[in-house]
């Protein structure tokens, strides 16, 4: 595709196969982004460094030690977020629930709990532009487009500025006398190492789960018959979040880049060739997924989605993402009735590697209204200022 500068896989199988084969097609390789902003990590390394960057990680994101650790946190956050906008009648979910609430527990998994939500989403928001303008960069330079200017160097500066302001909190953290995961993993790893891989944490905790929440809710919302079946049995929560993944991953691509010359399916790729992944196409796959585009969470192979990738890199907070998505799901069902999608603003997903909806603004009773921070906005809208808490409040509902 030259349009990305790269090979593109799409089918199952062949997703699978690049997946697993670290040796061939490798993330350790200057182009990748992330390793730009914030550094070494497990995400954008290989081999015995790989291994060595995620094992002191590996237990703490254990299904048992999410559970012990953050369930009780994340159904109280949950349901304080959504308490706070019950009364009003209308929110944007993204914005006043999924994202908050990913922060909020990505916080509190890495001792950041005493720090301003805001303050942790304006150093995310710095650290996703910076990835983002960087991956651009190399995407234009890859193809031969123009060099992106000015305006690229400034965002890459900005999120550098913010990495180290998190850096500055983590080693607060690490030095603390307080047990905290960080603290612990320091001293397996050296400081800076661990600042890096809580750094990638923190990215992919909020974005993705944030993703996770809003596009399960959408899919729900808009499937009525669906809908029904989890309003009537709340034990079909997990399912619906697995089938969610399935049809609409959060991080709809992941890239590799080949080490040696080598085949996929009679395409003829060269060392240094990106090969990326769309998971998205993967989960669609209609040799693997019968009807795949219908969203169905009775679907008996679900839990085969790709969207936490697989092989060497699945995604070490799926356990802790589908802990906060099954409990945003249920507490939105329980504490708003009649929840419905608010028709006069359509939502769909977006995006070439993050998709979710830019805004999920929904309904519920009681009638539409807002509480105390209401006004009309141009052509006499109803402005709901209910995600104050979040850095992109006040979206016109």
């Amino acid at each position: 595709m030259p349009v990305l500068g790269a090979w593109l896989v799409t089918g199952y199988d062949l997703a699978l196969e690049v997946l697993r084969d670290s040796r061939t097609f490798t993330v350790d390789d200057p182009r990748f982004s992330t390793a730009k902003v914030v550094g070494p990590s497990m995400l954008s390394l290989d081999g015995a460094p790989h291994a060595r960057h995620r094992a002191p990680f590996t237990r703490p994101f254990r299904s048992d030690e999410i559970a012990a650790r953050l369930d009780s946190f994340t159904r109280a956050e949950a349901g304080r977020l959504v308490s706070a906008i019950a009364p009003h009648g209308a929110a944007e979910l993204r914005r006043a629930v999924a994202g908050p609430l990913a922060a909020a527990v990505m916080a509190e998994a890495l001792g950041l709990g005493r720090t301003d939500p805001a303050q942790i989403l304006s150093w995310y928001d710095g650290i996703v532009a910076a990835v983002q303008a960087e991956a651009a960069a190399s995407g234009a330079a890859a193809t031969g487009a123009a060099a992106t200017g000015a305006a690229a160097t400034g965002t890459a500066a900005t999120g550098t500025a913010a990495f180290a302001e998190l850096a500055a909190s983590l080693r607060h953290v690490i030095a603390a006398p307080q047990a905290s995961l960080l603290a612990d993993v320091t001293g397996l790893l050296t400081e800076d190492e661990a600042i890096s891989n809580a750094g990638v944490l923190l990215f992919g905790g909020i974005e993705t789960t944030e993703g996770m929440i809003a596009n399960a809710m959408l899919h729900l919302l808009s499937s009525p018959g669906e809908l029904e079946l989890v309003r009537a049995d709340r034990g079909l929560i997990p399912a619906a979040v697995e089938e969610s993944l399935r049809l609409e991953p959060a991080a709809a691509v992941v890239d590799r880049y080949a080490t040696r010359d080598t085949q996929l399916s009679g395409a003829r790729i060269r060392a240094g060739d990106q090969v990326t992944v769309s998971l998205a196409g993967a989960n669609r796959d209609p040799r693997m997924f019968d009807d795949p585009d219908t969203f169905q969470i009775r679907r008996p192979n679900a839990n085969r989605q790709l969207a936490f990738a697989h092989g060497p890199h699945f995604c070490l907070g799926a356990h802790l993402a589908r802990l906060e998505a099954r409990i945003a799901v249920q507490t939105l069902l329980d504490l708003l009735p009649r929840l419905r999608l608010d028709d006069r603003y359509p939502a769909t997903p977006r995006g070439l590697v993050f998709r979710k909806p830019p805004d999920l603004c929904v309904l519920w009773n009681p009638a539409l209204r807002c509480g105390g921070g209401s006004m009309r906005g141009r052509n006499n809208q109803r402005r709901c200022d209910v995600g104050a808490g979040s850095r992109r409040a006040g979206r016109v509902c």
